[in-house]
């Protein structure tokens, strides 16, 4: 912990150093521990917003912008592989613009033009970050094809923030509806007292697995809400993937991405709400008109099984809870809210560079489906050329190894490089991970089932 306090505290010192007037003579100083053979430069853009870079010696003429890099980034291992390999890496913090995800938009590129005031101009800027960040690099990559010629957004919302929230939404409905009706518990307007709130909510669920209708109806909530079956165990720890033909296991994966692990779904649900609410000043997400039974027939089939099952098992009519789903208050939206998250960003598909995609099939927070809305629109505009969507079998949010998101960079400056993609299949990613850290890679295979809450809606 002494290291890590020392090594934030030197990053301080080194935003502090460099003003938000910083030239290209002056080349950065040299970064703190553990790459202090990189030159470092950083400071705070226009509104406050701290800003961090490192680039090597031996540059190879590619610099990452990523959303988070400011809080902390110089210690980890990726930019350690990154440097080693000839990258600049750098950017961000969300500490200022929060879910104000326009303006974070804008940091991005702003910050590039800082890195470059101090070290010369890029030969490829790649937008790149991990769940908001992802989020983030995605519309950069929309709003900044000029600036920025790749982006690679991993694990990020990219069904975009209103359809993200709208699903939520659906998840926390449910579990309301049929298990905690009499309850004070919120599913909007979530009050200022979050932590009390989050342990409210998790200790309701928690309570309910340990009943046959409570695990029927938290299976339910979650293959509406296209959560995974497979979530982390309360210390963080990987659980197996559950054989689809487990019905206890598929639930308690289910059970696990809601309450479960070190991020849990209904946690993240409850303070990030809070959050945009206070920002958008009010609610931006809707169930009207929503039919939930049509939104379960759509979820993956081992899930919708072991819904069965469980309704069987528990002696519970789920033709008559889809009936009161569909007879309860719906939520409606402030119109007013919703135009915020809009302005923070819409996917349209309108791609004039090249992404690649990183997604956890395991994922609860930004859950997989949401790439198919992304792939979705980005074909519709006929637009499929510039895009690449990999899949790594790993549960939880963000839970990728070095080498995993060095095979996806690596990947992408070579399709810049060459103006052709490589082979991203995954074995081949696989490969390129394994040659990076020596644990083999994730990498699968995948098609990620149909985004319930597409925004804006398909015709």
């Amino acid at each position: 912990m002494g290291s890590r306090i020392t090594l934030l505290a030197a990053v301080a010192v080194l935003a502090a150093a460099f003003p938000a007037t910083a030239r290209a003579a002056d080349a950065g100083t040299a970064c703190p521990d553990p790459v202090a053979t990189a030159r470092c430069t950083g400071g705070q853009l226009a509104d406050g917003t701290p800003y961090t870079f490192a680039k090597p010696g031996r540059w190879n003429g590619a610099v990452l912008v990523d959303l988070d890099f400011a809080a902390g980034g110089l210690a980890s291992p990726l930019t350690a592989s990154l440097l080693e390999r000839g990258y600049a890496v750098g950017g961000t913090t969300r500490t200022i613009s929060s879910w104000n995800i326009a303006r974070a938009i804008d940091n991005q590129a702003e910050a590039l033009g800082r890195f470059e005031s101090a070290f010369g101009r890029a030969r490829y800027a790649i937008a790149e970050g991990r769940s908001m960040g992802g989020m983030v690099a995605a519309g950069v990559a929309q709003v900044y094809p000029g600036r920025f010629a790749a982006a690679i957004p991993m694990c990020g919302g990219l069904g975009g923030a209103v359809g993200q929230w709208n699903q939520k939404l659906d998840t926390v409905f449910t579990l309301k509806t049929l298990l905690f009706r009499d309850s004070a518990l919120p599913v909007t307007g979530i009050p200022a007292d979050v932590p009390g709130t989050q342990q409210q909510w998790l200790s309701a669920v928690a309570s309910a697995q340990g009943t046959p209708a409570g695990r029927a109806r938290i299976a339910l909530a979650a293959a509406i809400g296209q959560l995974p079956g497979w979530g982390l165990a309360p210390d963080g720890s990987p659980t197996p993937v559950p054989d689809g033909r487990d019905t206890d296991g598929v639930e308690h994966g289910m059970f696990l991405a809601l309450a479960g692990g070190p991020l849990p779904y209904l946690g993240q649900a409850a303070s990030s709400r809070r959050t945009i609410e206070q920002l958008a000043g009010g609610n931006p997400s809707w169930n009207t008109g929503v039919d939930y039974a049509r939104q379960f027939a759509s979820a993956a089939p081992e899930q919708r099984n072991a819904v069965r099952r469980l309704y069987e098992r528990a002696g519970l009519d789920l033709r008559a809870d889809f009936g009161r789903l569909a007879a309860a208050p719906r939520v409606s939206a402030d119109p007013a809210a919703v135009r915020y998250l809009e302005r923070g960003i819409v996917f349209t598909g309108d791609l004039r560079i090249p992404v690649l995609t990183v997604n956890g099939t395991g994922d609860q927070i930004s859950t997989v489906a949401q790439q198919q809305s992304y792939g979705a629109l980005v074909r519709r505009a006929g637009n499929e050329s510039l895009l690449r969507q990999t899949y790594v079998r790993t549960a939880g949010h963000c839970t990728y190894t070095t080498g995993e998101q060095q095979a996806a960079v690596d990947s992408m400056l070579t399709r810049l490089q060459t103006g052709h993609w490589p082979d991203t299949a995954p074995r081949t990613m696989n490969t390129l991970s394994a040659a990076v850290d020596g644990v083999a890679g994730r990498y699968l295979s995948y098609v990620p089932p149909h985004f319930n809450r597409m925004y804006p809606a398909a015709h």
